[in-house]
């Protein structure tokens, strides 16, 4: 990398690194604790001249308790007026509060809630509650598991949040089957996840990105245990702090964390006709210090697919018509494993490490049998055998750093290595009229690495402000080697000499700064403005010379504004997105596992833009959460796929990316959660949006001809879910995708359902749970129909996805609660197109990784 590079990178970081020194100015007026979080319109307070304080202390050592949450409730009607948090001394203080009489209740982790009664308040009175204690219930527990009571479903101010702990069907599933449930989310039948009909997004774990993703979202979803996820946040307008990268939005899958003292073990085990679980998590905590281990194992199997392909293709006015039928199978071994450190370096600081390790095997084996029929000559029958194999390792290596000056101003430090080594090669043998003629092999091994350092800062300014920014800098470095190889039935493997070794080496390297700005107003408006920079240096090249991309800015801004009246709250929200090419799209392998489909990358794409606009609305109404957001979706020089048929193999169609197309979507997302009982809760929802597709292909002249589509795309769901006495609890879940637009055809909707039942035994010390998936029907059917000037093609994909699920629970341990630590902060990298979206491909292989 050149020098000027290097510093451009190095003096924004190191100005994100000096900016607490210069944002250290004062704070003024009142208590040090906004009556409202900024970035919220929950700034309900009944205004007027009279004031409550006080201060909280332990009842055992008389010493301060910080951040402890008092909540201020009317009398009269029961409802919450206004609330605060205590400051790093105990001491707490609500102002403007009007005449009238109140209640204040006060509750932190780890010690019992208190109300204090009966007070009454004049106009312009104060009244002083004095030193409050509060009794610790710190106390030896048999087992307890912590887990939160709330909606199923959540509305925040800038994001969607789906509880998924209180999925009782999740036992022995992965991070897919979550997801499918998730409004706003659809989830196809090989785990390609789309947000408002968009696959470009961007999925973190615990708000830190991971190169396993960068390979293939669907394929990483399948590591991610879903009983070990607490919740899936779906972010539809980020702010500035995030990375430029995802047009469709963000999506946080956050894991459950264990905040106790002592020493834990936790057993998942489960069985199935499917696949077959193991994973083992403990943690050990003890003072200011903290360890976590876990390990989760999975294994996939039985799993069918059938295909039938039927396609016509004219090349210099010869008309070849291809007929292809398909039987495969494939089979996996998961694992995803961890070991977790944390630090209280002092009450107000802290360190966070941690090394994880995912392993992912998988195989797939495939028969393919074809009939060429070309004009004017005899029909050709082929068969071909292919095995596939999808290997990869990945290793994630981090340590952050939390400086907390007080609530809401903070300082963090955090750095991440990730490195992915993925293995995508395939063998076939040919044969015809049942003998062996010929065997084909492509290797594709790529290694993709990168290193993160970052600094954010934030600040409240007086009560009803925030001020956040930042700097980072991405190092990435992805190399990608293939090659293809012939042989003789009983020879040895040569070099293709049609379609040559090659190696691609691709360095892409990142300085971003970003500044955001929160206000909230007396009448609960709630505006945030943002602006963010990035510069993208890249240096690529195959072994044919330089790849000509050359280095880009881009300026990316973001508002969100939002209002609450009456149990109404009103958001609108816009922001500037980038996407930058995914490996995939990028790899020139000559991917041929299925010679019918063929895919090759383009190395000289660049990035695509996408502006959105969306306006929210929700609200309860008595026992029911309604939502429902309006949005649109405009990109430009977007990265779409190309098909033609090859020029030197029949019948074979040619799937490559260009930045020729435009894509525009407009629609909305509806859902109601309905709590019927404290104890049976159901929901439904919807996605509805109208599409508009343009881009390029080939004429019969040989010349590029401007191709367009458009249509509606629809899908939707329902849940239920019931607790019962004695442990019992029942859940429901169905969902439904119709006809998806595609730029040269549409693709066939699926249906996906799921039931369950849990029975917690011996104190909730163990669990045993059944859960059944599509158990009505033998498999399902997608439909897909592709048309151009120069081909027709229709096929069909029968997934055999019946399964059933026995699964079991064991705690071991004994644990006292703790009070909660706030820990460092991790690197958030939002940054990458990810693969793994598309159309499914009769016999189709999808392959390589994407840089990140």
């Amino acid at each position: 990398m050149k020098m000027s590079k290097l510093l451009l990178i190095t003096a924004i970081v190191t100005c994100s690194l000096l900016s607490p020194v210069f944002a250290q100015f004062p704070v003024s007026g009142g208590s040090s604790k906004p009556k409202a979080l900024p970035g919220t319109a929950g700034d309900q307070t009944p205004k007027g001249s009279s004031k409550i304080s006080g201060s909280i202390v332990d009842s055992a050592s008389s010493k301060p308790i910080e951040f402890v949450s008092i909540a201020l409730y009317s009398k009269g009607n029961g409802q919450a007026v206004d609330g605060t948090v205590a400051d790093e001394k105990g001491k707490f203080a609500i102002t403007k509060i009007a005449a009238g009489d109140y209640k204040v209740m006060l509750s932190f982790i780890g010690y019992g809630n208190k109300t204090i009664d009966n007070i009454k308040l004049a106009k312009g009175q104060e009244v002083d509650l004095g030193m409050i204690s509060l009794a610790s219930n710190t106390k030896t527990l048999n087992e307890v598991t912590v887990t939160g009571q709330g909606a199923l479903i959540e509305e925040k101010v800038d994001r969607l949040v789906y509880n998924a702990e209180k999925d009782i069907t999740a036992k022995g599933g992965d991070a897919t089957d979550i997801l499918r449930k998730v409004p706003l989310l659809t989830v196809d039948l090989d785990g390609n996840v789309s947000l408002r009909g968009s696959q470009n997004i961007r999925v973190l774990i615990n708000n830190k990105p991971s190169t396993i993703i960068a390979n293939s979202v669907a394929d990483a979803l399948k590591q991610i245990p879903a009983d070990q996820i607490k919740s899936v946040e779906v972010i539809t307008s980020p702010s500035a702090k995030y990375d430029a990268e995802g047009s469709g939005g963000i999506i946080n899958i956050i894991t459950k964390k264990n905040s106790l003292q002592g020493l834990n073990l936790n057993v998942d085990a489960g069985v199935g006709n499917r696949g077959s679980m193991l994973a083992l998590n403990g943690g050990y905590r003890k003072g200011k210090a903290g360890f976590t281990i876990g390990g989760f194992g999975r294994g996939m199997y039985n799993t069918v697919t059938k295909t039938s392909l039927e396609q016509t293709s004219t090349v210099e006015g010869v008309t070849t018509t291809t007929r292809q039928t398909g039987d495969g199978s494939s089979h996996g071994l998961f694992g995803n494993y961890n070991l977790g450190f944390d630090y209280d370096i002092a009450k107000n600081q802290s360190l966070t490490a941690g090394v994880k390790y995912g392993v992912r095997n998988f195989s797939n084996q495939q028969d393919l049998i074809t009939r060429l029929m070309k004009t004017g000559t005899p029909d050709a029958l082929s068969a071909r055998n292919v095995d596939a194999k999808n290997l990869s390792g990945t290793v994630d290596v981090n340590v952050d750093y939390l400086h907390t000056f007080k609530p809401q101003q903070e300082w963090s430090v955090s750095t991440l290595y990730s490195r992915n080594d993925l293995t995508n090669d395939f063998d076939a043998d040919i044969f015809k009229e049942k003998d062996l003629t010929n065997r084909q092999r492509n290797l594709n091994k790529s290694i993709n690495q990168e290193f993160t350092f970052q600094s954010d800062y934030q600040t409240p300014i007086k009560k009803n402000q925030m001020l956040e920014f930042g700097g980072k800098g991405i190092f990435r470095e992805v190399t990608s080697k293939y090659s293809f190889l012939i042989a003789e039935p009983t020879g040895d493997f040569k070099p293709e000499t049609d379609q040559p070794a090659g190696d691609l080496t691709y360095h892409q390297n990142i300085a971003a700064a970003y500044s955001s700005y929160t206000y909230t107003t007396k009448k609960r408006y709630t505006i945030k403005g943002g602006l963010r920079y990035e510069h993208t240096f890249i240096d690529a090249s195959t072994n044919e010379g330089t790849v000509g991309v050359g280095n880009y800015g881009v300026l990316v801004p973001s508002v969100n504004a939002s209002k609450t009246f009456k149990g109404t709250t009103v958001k609108l929200g816009y922001n500037r997105r980038i996407q930058r090419p995914g490996l995939q799209q990028l790899n020139p392998n000559f991917n041929s596992a299925n010679p019918q489909n063929i895919t090759i990358g383009n190395p000289e794409l660049r990035p695509e833009l996408t502006n959105n606009f969306e306006v929210g609305l929700s609200k309860n109404i008595k026992k029911t959460y309604v939502n429902a957001t309006f949005f649109g979706r405009v990109t430009n020089n977007a990265i779409s796929q190309v098909r033609q048929p090859s020029d030197t193999l029949a019948g074979a169609i040619v799937t490559t990316y260009k930045n020729i197309g435009k894509q525009h979507a407009y629609g909305t997302n509806i859902f109601a959660n309905i709590a019927a009982t404290s104890k049976i809760n159901f929901g439904v929802f919807a996605n509805v949006f109208y599409t508009t597709l343009t881009g390029q292909t080939i004429g019969q002249n040989g010349l590029a001809q401007e191709i367009d589509n458009d249509g509606v795309n629809v899908s939707g769901g329902i849940f239920s879910q019931a607790t019962f006495g004695n442990g019992w609890g029942a859940q429901a879940f169905g969902f439904m995708q119709g006809t998806q637009i595609q730029l040269q055809g549409k693709q066939g909707g699926f249906g996906f359902y799921t039931v369950g039942v849990k029975k917690e035994f011996a104190n909730k010390k163990a669990s045993l749970g059944l859960a059944a998936e599509n158990f009505l029907s033998k498999r399902f059917k997608m439909h897909t129909e592709l048309t151009s000037l120069q081909f027709n093609q229709v096929s069909d994909v029968y997934m055999y996805n019946r399964g059933f699920r026995l699964t079991f629970t064991y705690k071991i341990g004994k644990m006292t609660m703790d009070a909660p630590k706030r820990k460092a902060k991790s690197v958030n990298n939002d940054d990458v197109k990810s693969e793994g979206g598309g159309q499914q491909q009769s016999g189709g292989q999808g392959g390589g990784n994407a840089p990140r």
